[in-house]
């Protein structure tokens, strides 16, 4: 496989080159109003598992404008990220107003350096593919309207493909032999969910969480340990320094499919409050160790029941290390295989939503131009 990827460029220097090009004038358009009725597509699609299918896809659910270029649904060719995690920080999470006027500005750049670093031509695609669900409206329209653009201009088919689906087929990428089923924990900053993956285009979710994504958790915890933001890596790195054992967090809701995050935060809340001069890497292992374990529980419980014989990691939280290196041991132990992305995958990037549109285009066919943002997206 052939990868060429750029990773968190950064905003500014994304927008310095979205002035000297006036590629982002040439992308963005303007946002069309959105949960619109689809109606009939009459534009042309690519026979099943044609080859030289190379798609275009871009992401902007969030604070990430990603664009890739996949052939056939597993071989990426480019891969483009442009992080705007140093203009949220300072507010410790993300601003939606601020998220979608740094898509208008970075789309036309990340688009065009997807485009040059696989060697593909506009008129070369097979189609182009956006997020157009779950996410901030105001983000996802940038996206989606950036596409629709291309794919009117080119004469190509656009797919709309849901951000959830998307984290399922980063597996894909990595590993194309992968053979459903497959036991699916999806968890990032927003969504926490286990999916049984029957076959593809098919799921059913059987667990998910009740309050805090998982993401959201490690965030607010990285707040009240005065971390900073994005919580995640940041807990990550000073759990190393810590005992997981050093102190007993809950781990809610055992033996049920559903995840709960928010009783084990105002815990671990309560847990600094009552003891100002503690071990802060203490607290960070033993919050992360029982994170980890409710994650781990409950997509061995969906595997078992599924009769799924291979564990897949999906989302911004599978880059954690104590939840890959737990995976690994459960699956070893259970005689199960772990799959597990490699972190640029884990997080959201346009690669997966590349590789989902391949498979969906096959499945359904174009979306309609009309079809509008799902911010509320399920799977």
């Amino acid at each position: 496989m052939t990868r060429g990827a750029r990773s968190d460029e950064g905003a500014e220097g994304a927008r310095q080159r979205a002035s000297a090009r006036g590629a982002a004038d040439r992308v963005a358009v303007p946002p069309e109003p959105h949960e619109t009725e689809p109606a009939e597509s009459t534009m042309r699609w690519f026979p099943p598992r044609s080859e030289g299918a190379n798609v275009l896809g871009i992401e902007t659910s969030c604070d990430e404008t990603a664009a890739a270029v996949v052939g056939n649904g597993t071989d990426v060719l480019s891969s483009v990220v442009s992080s705007q995690v140093d203009l949220h920080a300072r507010f410790g999470g993300v601003v939606p107003e601020i998220a979608s006027r740094a898509h208008v500005d970075l789309i036309g750049p990340v688009v065009a350096d997807a485009l040059g670093e696989a060697g593909v031509e506009l008129p070369e695609l097979t189609a182009v593919a956006a997020c157009h669900g779950p996410g901030l409206a105001g983000a996802l329209l940038v996206g989606v309207s950036a596409a629709k653009a291309l794919a009117l201009v080119a004469d190509l088919p656009y797919v709309g493909v849901n951000h959830l689906e998307a984290h399922c087929y980063a597996a894909w990428l990595e590993e194309p032999d992968l053979t459903p089923p497959l036991a699916v924990l999806v968890a990032s900053g927003g969504h926490t969910l286990v999916v049984v993956m029957e076959d593809h285009g098919k799921y059913r979710v059987v667990g998910q969480t009740v309050d805090d994504a998982a993401g959201e958790a490690f965030d607010k915890v990285a707040r009240h340990l005065g971390l900073g933001y994005p919580g995640g890596p940041l807990i990550d790195a000073l759990a190393r320094d810590g005992e997981p054992d050093a102190i007993a967090f809950p781990r809610a809701m055992p033996g049920e499919p559903d995840f709960s995050f928010s009783g084990l935060k105002t815990a671990v809340v309560q847990h600094i409050r009552k003891h100002p001069d503690g071990n802060v890497a203490d607290v960070a292992a033993s919050f992360q160790a029982a994170v980890v374990d409710q994650l781990v529980d409950k997509l061995v419980r969906a595997a078992d029941e599924a009769g799924a014989s291979t564990l897949v990691l999906g989302g911004g939280v599978a880059a954690n290390s104590r939840l890959r290196a737990r995976v690994e041991e459960v699956a070893a132990a259970t005689g199960r295989r772990a799959f597990l992305p490699p972190r640029d995958l884990c997080t959201d990037n346009a690669a997966m939503i590349a590789a989902a549109a391949w498979w969906r285009l096959q499945a359904d066919g174009p979306t309609p131009l009309d079809a509008g943002v799902a911010p509320s997206l399920s799977l």
